[in-house]
């Protein structure tokens, strides 16, 4: 079997040789193991690092393009080189490259197809209790959608099977760690959780500069992508609270009108107001079956782009 440990980069020649030097080379059951940087438009020596260090390949972006693209070509270039299981870390050296064997080892088995490291983020004293609380609320509502229990949803130290994969198409540009698990979850393959101790904070975060910024892409990410997955579902629940609202209205005016009035007019603001409510929610109600037919027209894009991949 071939592994392949794929590190997005982006001006992390410091911090590289950590990460490079403390992969295990050598790992039971796997022939080969080969590492891939993905340097994401940095301007530093990040690339001549890497190939100084030995690195087998390595990917260069000539504009910075976000780690969800970085994370996606270093994916797709694995594929093509015959790539059976597929490791996922962070060139910060935040993650411990020395857990890849127990990483991998539920693939190996048979008994996952994704495994993502459990960073146990109540222990990482660099991490403050509001990003701590962040991380819980965001892990829960990941859990919420997808319907997989996992305790850090958001960490990027993860191993992807060979037909896993294949099937991840990524298309937001914040944040994949989120979009991969429910597009995972939706496409029916296992996902499972083993914890980790993170080595210590070797620079702050880059991905956002405040948690009311990380909360907004977060949030975002999380609506686009279940809009993309269960656009029947999205589109239903908000056609029902409108409809729902002008249906309340409509039955406030008429317990005036016979009620209180006894039928005379009177209130005829909510009786507008009513039916503008009705009538928006019934359009969302459309809008809803228009994008689950085109969801099926997604899902035949997919199986497409799936076998593409697989001829490769």
């Amino acid at each position: 079997m071939k592994l392949f440990v794929q590190i997005p980069c982006y001006n992390e020649e410091e911090t590289l040789p950590l990460v490079i030097r403390s992969i295990p080379r050598e790992i039971a059951g796997i022939e080969r193991v080969e590492i891939i940087v993905i340097d994401d438009g940095s301007t530093d020596r990040t690339a001549q690092v890497a190939r100084e260090l030995g690195v087998e390949h390595i990917l260069k972006h000539r504009t910075n393009k976000g780690l969800a693209q970085s994370f996606e070509d270093g994916l797709n270039y694995a594929l093509l080189q015959g790539a059976d299981i597929i490791v996922n870390t962070d060139g910060d050296n935040q993650y411990p490259q020395s857990e890849i064997p127990r990483l991998i080892e539920p693939i190996m088995k048979g008994e996952a197809d994704i495994v993502i490291a459990n960073r146990q983020t109540d222990k990482i004293s660099h991490f403050s209790w509001k990003k701590k609380m962040l991380q819980k609320l965001g892990s829960g509502t990941v859990r919420i959608i997808s319907r997989v229990k996992l305790p850090d949803a958001p960490s990027g130290f993860r191993a992807y099977s060979r037909e896993a994969a294949l099937h991840m198409n990524i298309v937001t540009n914040f944040s994949y760690v989120i979009e991969t698990i429910i597009q995972a979850s939706k496409k029916g393959f296992k996902i499972v959780s083993i914890p980790v101790i993170t080595n210590p904070q070797t620079r702050k975060s880059r991905l956002f500069k405040s948690n009311w910024e990380h909360i907004k892409k977060s949030g975002s990410t999380l609506v686009r992508v279940y809009m993309v997955y269960e656009p029947f579902k999205a589109f239903f629940y908000l056609g029902s609270l409108i409809f729902g609202a002008g249906f309340i209205l409509g039955l406030r005016f008429l317990y005036f009108y016979f009620f209180v009035n006894g039928g005379r007019t009177g209130h005829v603001q909510s009786l507008i107001l009513a039916a503008v409510l009705l009538m928006i929610g019934f359009q969302v109600f459309v809008l809803g079956v228009i994008a689950d037919l085109i969801g099926i027209n997604r899902r035949l894009v997919e199986k497409l782009l799936y076998q593409d991949k697989k001829s490769m």
